[in-house]
């Protein structure tokens, strides 16, 4: 969820929310690669993916059901429309909170044509009944239309076209395993590293015309959150800097100035996420604090805290979620420039996949 100040119309808060904002749909689709070829990152995925449409090229026939599953903003939309382009077949593009009944979907698939490729976003959002009639639809290219109701409803058959479905999902655990199972390639996205979110930098540089140099692109790059779509954001704010501020050339000075006039610090924590850090360290003593306290102590409210500002920091090895609440690691304190005193049961620091994370349920 994006997230803007009523006192801040500039968004600044909004800049490192790896949802999209409908304001920034348009020039999102400008900048996406249209060829596989041109996607950057994710490698093994896009050598998995183009061997899967190769083949089905070769035999002239839609490819098997493709799941893309993973964290917002790593290009699961831009891939399922890289997908209709390698195959050179129709897009069609929907939502899972979009089909609330099966006849919705039974519409829909009704109207598809041969081979077309069906995009479905946030698959897990699915209404139940929809999604068991969509069950008979990917394996048997079919759907069963009821006509009346109660004892004299009837179950017409309808058959539609052989079309492939690419689903795409934040929470790949919410897919129920019979729909898992129908899709015959599964692919999850990945974090970006720092060097593939430079390439990606550099070529949306080129095509927003911005000039950009190696080093402002690797200050935009170690800010970005391992997010094209973050790095995408900073670049475009950095480039209004430079044109206002500077003579329009991005270097890692003017980067690192104007993200933090944007309050994007060099480890990508925003307002928030340093507001949550400073109270666990500074009020709590490093924790352990329930979820709940720590919410209030920021002023947001316990959802922000845990859907927004939680899963980066615990990310990047910042935050433990353990029984007794959360704890500050060694890297919180650090980062704040500060020293935990003996004694606190800080975690130590390290990479974020060492990292033993405990989810809890308390307050």
């Amino acid at each position: 969820m994006a997230r803007q100040s009523h006192d801040d119309p500039a968004g600044a808060e909004s800049l490192v929310a790896a949802e999209a904002a409908v304001d920034e749909q348009e020039i999102e689709a400008a900048l996406r690669p249209k060829r596989l070829g041109e996607f950057v990152g994710q490698q093994r995925v896009r050598e998995q993916l183009s061997l899967v449409l190769d083949a089905a090229k070769l035999r002239n026939r839609p490819p098997d059901h493709l799941l893309l599953s993973g964290p917002p903003g790593l290009g699961k939309t831009t891939l399922a429309m890289i997908v209709a382009a390698e195959l050179g077949m129709p897009l069609r593009v929907t939502s899972g909170p979009a089909i609330q009944h099966a006849g919705d979907l039974a519409a829909l698939l009704s109207s598809l044509s041969e081979g077309e490729v069906l995009f479905l976003d946030e698959i897990h959002r699915m209404a139940r009944p929809a999604e068991e009639m969509l069950y008979i639809a990917m394996e048997d290219f079919r759907v069963d239309v009821v006509v009346g109701k109660g004892a004299g409803a009837t179950a017409i058959p309808l058959e539609i076209p052989p079309f492939t479905l690419v689903g795409a999902t934040t929470r790949a655990g919410l897919l129920p395993g019979p729909l898992r199972d129908r899709f015959g390639f599964t692919a999850h996205m990945d974090f970006y590293s720092p060097a593939e979110l430079e390439q990606v930098l550099r070529r949306s540089a080129g095509l927003l015309d911005v000039p950009l140099d190696r080093d402002g692109g690797a200050e935009i790059a170690g800010r970005s959150r391992g997010t094209p779509r973050i790095a995408n954001r900073l670049l475009r704010r950095v480039r209004d800097y430079a044109q206002v501020r500077a003579d329009g050339v991005v270097t890692a000075d003017v980067a690192a100035a104007a993200l933090t006039l944007y309050d994007v610090d060099e480890a990508g924590l925003d307002r928030l996420d340093r507001a949550v850090l400073d109270a666990l360290v500074r009020r709590f003593g490093g924790g352990p604090v329930g979820l709940s306290t720590l919410a209030v102590a920021v002023g947001e409210e316990t959802e922000t805290v845990e859907e927004v500002a939680e899963p980066f920091l615990v990310r990047a090895g910042l935050l433990a979620r353990t029984p007794r609440g959360r704890v500050a690691t060694t890297a919180a304190w650090s980062h704040l420039g500060l020293v935990p005193p003996p004694g606190n049961g800080a975690l130590g620091s390290g990479s974020s996949a060492a990292q033993p994370v405990l989810f809890d349920n308390s307050p």
